[in-house]
Formats: C-alpha cells, sequence, structure tokens
C-alpha cells in the first residue's frame, strides 16, 4: 500500500527497527532505574513518529537524547527531574530553531567537520556493538550473516528475521512467560516544577545541547541531503521539531527526545525510505505500552544482546562510509582531529577541535596567500 511517500510493506517496517539498538538500553534505565512509566515513555515516542513521519514523508528517527539518559540512570534521577529535561531541551530547541542560531552554526562548521561526527559515532557505535556481541560471539556472527544474506530480500527482510530469532530465543529460554497481558494502561499526566528544570539544565541539559545539535541537527540533515538528495530538511527544521516535541510529550510522561544520524542509518540500512517507517515504529511503540507497560522492561532486558549489536555493527559501518567524500588535503586533518577526540572524549569537544583546526588552517593559508602577493586584498582573495 501506498501513500504519496509513505509506504508500507515489510521493508518499512524492517528498516523501522534499525534504531532499536539504542532504543532498548535506554529505555530500560529510565522504567527500571528513574521509575518512568512505561506507557507514557512508549506511547509519546510513538505519537511522535508517527507526527514526524506524516510531516516530513522521510524515515527521520526518533530517539532517545543519550547524554541525559545516562546521567538521568547514573544518578537515578526522579521521574519529575526527567521530565523537567524534556522541557528544558523543548525550550532550547524552540530558541535555536527560532533565532535561527543553528543556522549560523552550520554556516561555521565545514564539510570535514560534520562527516567526521558521522564517523565518530560510526566508530563509537562498533565498539559498543563489539562489547555487545561478546555476550554471544555465535549468535552475534550468525546475526550479521543473516544480515548480509537477506538484506534486499522483501519477503523475508533482516531485521524482522533477526526480532524474530530474538523472539525464538526468549520462547527457548522460558523468558517469555513473565510477560503479563493487561488491560489498557494509558500515559499519566506528570507534573515538574522550574527548580527541576534548571538544576537539570546545569547537570546535563547545557552538556547535551552541543551533542544533539553535531548528531541530532547537522549530522542528521547531512545524511538526509546524501541520502535523498531531492528532500531537503534543513538544520532549521529538525531543532524546531525537537522542541516543539519535548515541550508538549514531557507533561504526559515522555522522556527527552532528539533525532540522530546513527538511527537514521540504521533505519536506511535495513530498509526504510519513506515516512511509513515512522508511522509503523509509532503504531509498534504505541501498542507496547499501552498493552505491556508492566512487562515493557522485561521484555527489551531479555532479548538477546548479541543480535542488537550485530545490527549496531553494521550501522557503525554504514556511517563510517560517507567519509569517502572528503578531500585528501586540506579536509583530512579537521576530520581525523574531530574523530579521535570525539572518539577518545566525548563528541562535543571533537566537534570544536575540528572546527578550531579547519579555521586555524584557513586563516594560515590566508596569511600565505596574502604574504606571497603583498598587493591583493583579502577581499580579492575572496
Amino acid at each position: 500500500m501506498k501513500i504519496a511517500s509513505h509506504e508500507f510493506n515489510l521493508r518499512e517496517l524492517a528498516g523501522s527497527m534499525g534504531d532499536f539498538g539504542t532504543l532498548f538500553p535506554l529505555a530500560i534505565g529510565y522504567i527500571v532505574v528513574c521509575g518512568l512509566n512505561p506507557a507514557g515513555l512508549l506511547v509519546m515516542m510513538g505519537l511522535a513518529n508517527i507526527a514526524t513521519g506524516l510531516v516530513y514523508r522521510l524515515p527521520i528517527p526518533i530517539e532517545p537524547m543519550k547524554l541525559l539518559a545516562v546521567m538521568a540512570i547514573a544518578q537515578r534521577w526522579t521521574p519529575s527531574m526527567v521530565y523537567a529535561s524534556g522541557f528544558a531541551m523543548g525550550m532550547v530547541w524552540l530558541l535555536f530553531a527560532g533565532t535561527d542560531l543553528i543556522g549560523w552554526i552550520k554556516t561555521i562548521t565545514p564539510h570535514s567537520v560534520i562527516r567526521g561526527i558521522q564517523a565518530s559515532l560510526g566508530l563509537l557505535l562498533a565498539i559498543e556493538a563489539l562489547k555487545m556481541m561478546s555476550s554471544g560471539w555465535v549468535i552475534g556472527i550468525i546475526s550479521i550473516g543473516l544480515v548480509f544474506a537477506l538484506r534486499q530480500n522483501r519477503y523475508a527482510p533482516a531485521a524482522i528475521v533477526l526480532m524474530g530469532l530474538g523472539v525464538a530465543m526468549m520462547v527457548f529460554k522460558g523468558q517469555l512467560s513473565r510477560i503479563q497481558f493487561v488491560s489498557i494502561a494509558l500515559p499519566p499526566m506528570t507534573r515538574f516544577g522550574p527548580e527541576e528544570i534548571w538544576s537539570t539544565l546545569l547537570l546535563a541539559g547545557f552538556a547535551q545541547i552541543p551533542l544533539t545539535a553535531t548528531n541530532a541537527v547537522m549530522a542528521t540533515s547531512s545524511l538526509i541531503n546524501s541520502y535523498w538528495p531531492d528532500r531537503t530538511v534543513t538544520e532549521r527544521q529538525l531543532s524546531l521539531n525537537m522542541g516543539i516535541m519535548n515541550l508538549i510529550l514531557p507533561f504526559f510522561g515522555g522522556m527527552p527526545l532528539c533525532h540522530g544520524a546513527g538511527g537514521l542509518a540504521g533505519q536506511y540500512y535495513f530498509g526504510a525510505r519513506t515516512g511509513g517507517t515512522n508511522i509503523l515504529e509509532g503504531l509498534i511503540e504505541i501498542s507496547m505500552g499501552l498493552f505491556l507497560g508492566s512487562s515493557i522492561a522485561g521484555l527489551l532486558g531479555g532479548f538477546p544482546p548479541a543480535i542488537i549489536g550485530a545490527m549496531m555493527f553494521l550501522v557503525g559501518i554504514e556511517l563510517a562510509k560517507f567519509t569517502r567524500d572528503v578531500r585528501l588535503n586540506k579536509d583530512l586533518i579537521p576530520m581525523g582531529l574531530t574523530v579521535v577526540i570525539a572518539v577518545t572524549t566525548n563528541m562535543a569537544v571533537g566537534f570544536l577541535a575540528g572546527l578550531a583546526a579547519h579555521h586555524l588552517m584557513r586563516l594560515i593559508g590566508r596569511k600565505k596567500k596574502h604574504a606571497t602577493y603583498p598587493s591583493r586584498s583579502i577581499e580579492e582573495e575572496e
């Protein structure tokens, strides 16, 4: 079935599962450690997916803000703190979109640094994937083989086969017997105070901003342009989308959400081509939240990590391949520096290092030209 730019088939369904590797662990942590309501978390994420798919008609991923999630889980934030942090991010990204501050950041960011961020994310995903595969190397290698064998199969897409394999393993181990099908659980109405909004900004929100700007906004927009050159989605549009959804969803139990180049690469790799992917993923998440709320942590936690690791490993390689269009002369140093520092520290520091290297090299190049041709002005050179 096809409606405009929305397709609903096995390929799109497989693509909707391409970014589950980043969703599962953080969703479990939010529910088990922080005490978030499972229905609110999943239903709100599902609604955000459906709305995004309808508006953009492209598979634009919706995923947790990772640094905020890690800090919240590590420090055992209360649910109201998590919701407050999401609202704070909504205000930040609405401001970035309204003032087009994100557009200015884009103008000073070279292509080489964006590619460096994508390569860094790919490498980090691959490293984390190998850790997950270490829990079962045999099933991990089998999963990679299945992906290569079935990736282009229209009737048995790789992601669906791997999800089925994981569920079969859970059945064999008796893990599904713990799942309780309950009556419909609706998302809660939530509240939080101004002091929680400010405190979560200080604890992790401000540190999340550069990570979101690089990965969720600039790198995602660049990747969309690479996959669909005729369907531009600007940095300002992505910022506005994140601002709106994070201002609304926390009041109904939603966690802080963003986009992400890794999620997009994963969805595309496993078959996503239209906004139908977001709609199908949204329906899955809403169904899980409404009917499996009390069992969702056990369900997601019991899924074989080696299978998710295999999927993440191949997505990491997919992201890294985009560095092929970087010029080997003056672009290689900023990109390489971005990757090294991003992987060894974090992506925000890597972004700043690559940006500084690019503009420093550009300044040195101008001075050399001016010394060689002193009669030429800077304006003439440009």
